[in-house]
């Protein structure tokens, strides 16, 4: 671990820029609250260095232990006091340590931009998701029809090719596989199934997708690779409309990126209403 001192702060910035930059994720760890060192920063990369150190190398091993279980939560940012999960350091008993996720942002790979592909990309840009969206007729994306520049537009000779590079090393991004037809669709999938894509999701009835997975399983993808498919994609909203789809899709890929069930938030109280009846 790096100690301690002024240009931690410059040496920080720079791991920092450098974890996003190769769209990793990690967790800064600020001291508070405490009788030493308040304000002193870790950064704890998934992969990667740790950077910085509280002084204390007990405290630095017990908050790494933390740093972890926290990214595994998926938490935005969580304050904990150091004797929740390090009781035996009596000396920071009382000091707090505040966890931020850092995460590049979100993308979204989309597909095919017909109708639920061009409302998807709409829908995405405005929760924060940087959209790509791939057509192999040129005509389709265009800035006339997407004059949003926020929209990064991709005719493609070839899907394979041109999926893979806006995929890229696959963290934080999303795929959805939209196009008019189970052909389109094989190919993208093709290409998608070998990337580490965080969500893939593939659009179209139980048998169309069906199609599409058999011939992905016949021609040697892994079990486990198309287990983590999500087909057909979306939540079941009773969406009918392309918007409505869109809507659908955006909400499943939010449940998995930020761990949510995407059942109702009000089923506790059907719950406790059912409890109290048996109750009585």
């Amino acid at each position: 671990m790096s100690e301690a001192n002024e240009p931690l702060t410059a040496l920080l910035l720079n791991a920092i820029e450098n974890v996003l930059e190769e769209g990793s994720i990690a967790a800064l760890a600020t001291l508070t609250n405490a009788p030493k060192n308040i304000g002193t920063k870790i950064l704890f990369p998934e992969s990667g260095p740790v950077v910085g150190s509280f002084g204390d190398v007990a405290l630095d091993q017990a908050v790494a232990q933390g740093a972890a279980k926290f990214l595994a939560a998926r938490d935005a940012a969580h304050l904990f006091q150091v004797s929740d999960f390090a009781p035996e350091l009596i000396e920071w008993a009382e000091a707090s340590i505040l966890f931020e996720r850092l995460e590049p942002e979100p993308r979204l790979v989309i597909c095919g931009a017909g109708h639920v592909g061009a409302a998807l990309a709409h829908l995405a840009t405005l929760t924060g998701y940087q959209a790509a969206l791939i057509d192999d007729r040129a005509s389709f994306v265009v800035r006339d029809r997407f004059p949003d520049d926020r929209i990064e537009l991709i005719a493609a000779e070839n899907w394979s090719d041109a999926v893979r590079r806006a995929i890229g090393n696959g963290r934080g991004v999303s795929v959805a596989v939209v196009t008019r037809g189970h052909n389109e669709d094989e190919e993208c999938m093709r290409a998608v199934i070998t990337t580490n894509a965080d969500y893939v999701g593939l659009i179209g009835s139980k048998r169309r997708t069906n199609i599409v997975l058999d011939r992905l399983r016949a021609a040697g993808t892994e079990f486990e690779k198309l287990r983590k498919v999500h087909a057909p994609i979306g939540l079941d909203i009773g969406a009918v409309t392309p918007e409505e789809v869109a809507l659908a899709i955006l909400a499943e890929m939010v449940a998995v990126r930020r761990g949510g069930t995407g059942g109702p938030l009000s089923s506790w109280r059907r719950e406790s209403s059912k409890k109290s009846k048996q109750v009585r």
